[in-house]
C-alpha cells in the first residue's frame, strides 16, 4: 500500500512539474520553442522573397 501511495505522489509531482515548466502559456518551454520557430520561419520566408 505504501508503494502505491509513493507512486501516485510521484506521478502528481511529475504532472505538476510538466505543467509549470513545459506547458505554461506565458513563459513555458513550449511557448519559447514556438516563438523561435516563428522567427526561423519568418527568416526563411524573407530569404525566399529576395531583392
Amino acid at each position: 500500500m505504501r508503494n502505491i501511495l509513493m507512486t501516485v505522489m510521484m506521478l502528481i509531482v511529475v504532472a505538476l512539474l510538466f505543467s509549470t515548466i513545459i506547458n505554461d502559456a506565458d513563459v513555458g518551454l513550449r511557448q519559447k520553442i514556438k516563438a523561435k520557430g516563428d522567427t526561423a520561419n519568418t527568416n526563411v520566408l524573407n530569404l525566399n522573397a529576395g531583392p
